[in-house]
């Protein structure tokens, strides 16, 4: 998606040129190898473990802190690979799209005033998307191996808030969308004044 945002906005003439087929399917291809590098990493930390005690986590999803709490042995050296995997890859992934939007809006400097505008506009409606998302799970991955109370919470908030928000913020931006939701709005201001 920075990718994206960076061809539309810093090469818009040479668009369909760079964001062809096959650099979009590179794209997703290289997207779904790294979330499965990073499930079957998971999966393998966990796979050949001893688990003792209740079968039964305090959580909403079977995420990985509260999973190492039935497991039997020491945890402390799978707690760092959780935390080298899960939280050193998403505190990555977040700063190098930090710098993607810093490059996008430093370019914009020799751009008109009503540009400008419009790409901030596509930018902060994305960097909005990306903090949601990122910082919950950096703060979750990135600290020793241990559940907290508000972890359900946290838990909730980057799987189900941030996925829905998204199309939300992405149709607002739309201008037929807000057209038809101004008519909308428009006529029941109308219908309730009568």
């Amino acid at each position: 998606m920075a990718y994206d945002r960076y061809v539309a906005i810093c090469k818009p003439l040479h668009y369909l040129v760079i964001m062809r087929q096959r650099v979009c399917v590179v794209l997703v291809v290289v997207s779904c190898a790294g979330g499965f590098l990073h499930s079957v990493i998971q999966i393998s930390t966990i796979y050949g473990l001893q688990f003792c005690g209740p079968n039964v986590i305090d959580h909403f999803t079977c995420d990985m802190y509260p999973l190492l709490k039935l497991i039997c042995t020491d945890t402390y050296v799978i707690g760092i690979l959780v935390v080298a995997n899960g939280g050193l890859s998403s505190a990555t992934v977040f700063l190098l799209l930090l710098i993607s939007y810093g490059v996008i809006l430093h370019s914009l400097k020799n751009v008109s005033q009503e540009g400008r505008w419009k790409a901030l506009q596509t930018c902060g409606s994305h960097i909005t998307v990306v903090v949601c998302f990122f910082v919950p799970c950096i703060f979750m991955y990135t600290r020793p191996a241990k559940t907290f109370p508000f972890d359900k919470s946290l838990s909730v908030f980057y799987t189900v808030i941030t996925p829905m928000l998204n199309p939300l913020i992405y149709s607002l931006r739309n201008s037929e969308t807000t057209n038809a939701m101004k008519k909308l709005w428009g006529k029941k201001g109308r219908l309730s004044i009568k």
